[in-house]
C-alpha cells in the first residue's frame, strides 16, 4: 500500500477529534494539567498531515520495514552474515598462530637474555665480574618542595601514614 492510496485528511481529523474528546474528559476528571497534555497529543496527527511530515514519516517507516524484512527473510543476506563471521574467526586464528610462530622463531634463549634480573635478586656469577667496573646506579634524588604534593606527603609522614 502506498501513501497516496490512503485518505489521510479524514483519518488524521478523526484521530484528532477523538483525542479532543478524550482531552475534554481528562479536563473534567484529572484537572487542567492532564487535559492540556492530552490536547497537545491530540493535535499532533492533524499537524503532521498539514505540514507534510506525515508523508515523510510514512516513507521512513516503509523503508525501515522493507530493510528489516529484507534482512531477516533473505537467505542471501544470511549467507553474507555467515561469511563475515567466518572471516572474523579466520583473522583471529591467523593472529594467534602468527604470534606462536614468532615466539617459536625467537627461541627460548633470546627471551631469557632480554629479561632483567629483579632488584634484590642475586646476580648471576658472570654478571658480578662484569658489573665490578661499572659504577652503581644512583638512587633518584628527592624532589624539592616544588612538588605540589610535598606538603601533603610531609603531613602523612609525621602522622606515620605512608
Amino acid at each position: 500500500m502506498t501513501f497516496d492510496q490512503i485518505a489521510w485528511l479524514p483519518l488524521c481529523a478523526g484521530v484528532t477529534i477523538a483525542g479532543l474528546v478524550l482531552s475534554f474528559l481528562a479536563f473534567k476528571r484529572r484537572g487542567v494539567t492532564a487535559g492540556l497534555r492530552t490536547t497537545a497529543w491530540a493535535l499532533l496527527p492533524l499537524a503532521a498531515y498539514l505540514t507534510g511530515a506525515l508523508q515523510s514519516l510514512w516513507t521512513v517507516g516503509a523503508t525501515l520495514i522493507g530493510f528489516v524484512t529484507g534482512l531477516v527473510f533473505n537467505p542471501l543476506v544470511w549467507s553474507g552474515v555467515a561469511l563475515t563471521g567466518l572471516s572474523v574467526v579466520l583473522f583471529v586464528v591467523s593472529g594467534v598462530l602468527r604470534g606462536r610462530q614468532t615466539a617459536r622463531a625467537d627461541g627460548p634463549g633470546k627471551a631469557k637474555e632480554t629479561r632483567r634480573p629483579a632488584e634484590g635478586a642475586p646476580a648471576p656469577k658472570g654478571a658480578a665480574a662484569a658489573s665490578a667496573g661499572k659504577p652503581a646506579v644512583e638512587a633518584p634524588k628527592k624532589r624539592t618542595n616544588d612538588d605540589d604534593f610535598s606538603d601533603i606527603e610531609e603531613i602523612l609522614r609525621r602522622r606515620g601514614i605512608g
